[in-house]
């Protein structure tokens, strides 16, 4: 991703969270990305940590419409991913896609209430609706509204080992081309 990209994603999504008085604490770890895919309006991600604790973790995220993060699992990471502002479509798999037939059916948490859903299916959360997705639950994620602004909050996080994509090609971080002087350091550069 080039330096500007990252620049203007940081400026958007501050300024979203500003709008809807989401006060971030005073040093966020900020991660931007484009799943080292070189199309960050298309596969890209704008996350905070917000609490990171050997028991749990807490996100705050954006992204805008049709900005996809892609349909991936966990091997022991359980989440709640919520909407907190516009409108957020997650496509949901029982299995991994290539070895799960679509439309099998099965079974998860939304907004605290078990519904049958089936894998490939895409389901659409409003502001303050949530999903609870459980290890080997594959999903891919994405603003059905201009902006969005999404939580998670999950048992422990470890983005290095327990991220598994789809596509093999896809990276957690972005290289970084360096194009301007960097508004905001990543959680993935040096300190």
């Amino acid at each position: 991703m080039k330096r500007s990209e990252i620049n203007r994603a940081y400026q958007a999504a501050k300024t979203c969270f500003e709008k809807n008085n989401w006060h971030l604490p005073p040093e966020p770890r900020w991660d931007i990305s484009d799943f080292g895919l070189g199309e960050f309006s298309q596969a890209g991600l704008v996350l905070i940590n917000l609490a990171e604790e050997p028991e749990y973790c807490e996100k705050l995220m954006y992204c805008r419409q049709d900005q996809v993060t892609p349909l991936h699992t966990h091997a022991r990471k359980k989440e709640d991913i919520i909407c907190r502002q516009g409108q957020l479509a997650i496509e949901l798999w029982a299995g991994h896609p290539d070895k799960t037939a679509k439309g099998k059916p099965f079974r998860l948490k939304r907004t605290g209430k078990e519904v049958a859903v089936n894998s490939g299916d895409v389901i659409v959360l409003a502001a303050g609706e949530r999903v609870t997705l459980v290890p080997g639950v594959y999903h891919a994620f994405w603003g059905a509204s201009a902006e969005c602004v999404i939580g998670e909050v999950s048992t422990a996080n470890d983005d290095q080992n327990d991220n598994f994509f789809v596509n093999p090609g896809i990276g957690r971080y972005p290289g970084i081309e360096e194009d301007e002087q960097p508004l905001v350091r990543l959680v993935s550069e040096a300190a």
